[in-house]
């Protein structure tokens, strides 16, 4: 059994010198560390097992610190584990006997392939050339998963406690393909919000102008409005934010051999200006909600 190397090894918070943002940043699923056993147990190349990466995700959002907030960043791979699915959407299909009643087989994720232990990455390609015993689930879901999500609890706990309100930055990116529906539209950002749920109409039109500003094409909730983070975190009427930000990786990324573009640095350099001008916004726009929402949360 694959036993990770244990929770540090697993993911870190990069802490700013002071947090002075009602930000917390969120990249959960660019991590980069495969573990030997998890290699050997796949039908899958070493390049073709990235595919469902967001590359380098944590590296464009890298400045976050120096704005003023914590970045949370996997190091596992969202091959082997997906922190953005409740914590037991499986696949009975995948393992080696029983799983416990509670768990979520019948999730729209799990019958794509995509539960909290995904059984493909893009393009339908089958990671697992077994079926894997179900105490390897169980492992990675206590010993990564759990930690993963009481962390970012914390993160998030510890920013509305200081200010009154938190806003949560879920990063992601999407393929180069990506178009919206019935047009030739290739969005170079998704801002997610659950359909206005998880954050403030308010908070996800200012994402929106500040990227199309920047001479970007930026979109709203389709075809990505946001997943188990977003949904599960955001809590606008209390003060809790939660926006999803998909990155298309083209922009960055060459797709076939996933190593950076030249042209990494300039997107790096621009979402560094968003998170500047999210925080110069949100530093407005707290003074019209920090006090009714902490009213609210202390009800």
């Amino acid at each position: 059994m694959d036993r990770p190397t244990g929770t540090l090894d697993q993911f870190e918070v990069r802490e700013p010198i002071k947090q002075t943002i009602p930000f917390v940043f969120n990249s959960p699923h660019s991590g980069r560390h495969y573990p030997p056993q998890f290699l050997a147990d796949s039908n899958l190349d070493a390049l073709a097992i990235r595919r469902s990466a967001d590359h380098y995700v944590d590296d464009i959002f890298a400045d976050a610190p120096e704005h003023g907030a914590p970045l949370l960043v996997a190091h596992f791979p969202r091959a082997y584990l997906d922190v953005n699915r409740e914590p037991y959407e499986l696949d009975p299909r995948m393992f080696d006997g029983p799983l416990p009643p509670y768990v979520n087989i019948g999730s729209m994720r799990v019958a794509g392939g995509l539960g909290t232990i995904p059984r493909i990455v893009a393009e339908n390609m089958e990671i697992y050339r077994r079926r894997l015993p179900v105490a390897e689930a169980m492992l990675r879901i206590e010993t990564i998963y759990k930690p993963y999500h009481a962390c970012l609890r914390r993160l998030i706990a510890g920013t509305h406690a200081r200010f009154g309100l938190c806003v949560l930055i879920d990063c992601h990116s999407m393929p180069g393909n990506i178009r919206l529906s019935g047009s030739d539209v290739r969005p170079d950002f998704i801002i997610g919000d659950r359909y206005g749920t998880s954050a403030s109409a308010e908070l996800s039109r200012a994402a929106l102008h500040i990227l199309d500003g920047m001479g970007f094409a930026a979109v709203r909730n389709k075809p990505y409005a946001g997943g188990f983070i977003t949904e599960h975190y955001g809590r606008p009427v209390r003060g809790l934010h939660a926006l999803q930000i998909e990155i298309n990786r083209a922009l960055y990324v060459d797709e076939m051999t996933l190593e950076k573009k030249p042209e990494f640095p300039v997107i790096a350099a621009a979402l560094s200006t968003f998170m500047h001008q999210m925080a110069v916004f949100m530093a407005d726009f707290s003074g019209s909600t920090s006090a009714s929402s902490t009213a609210l949360a202390a009800e």
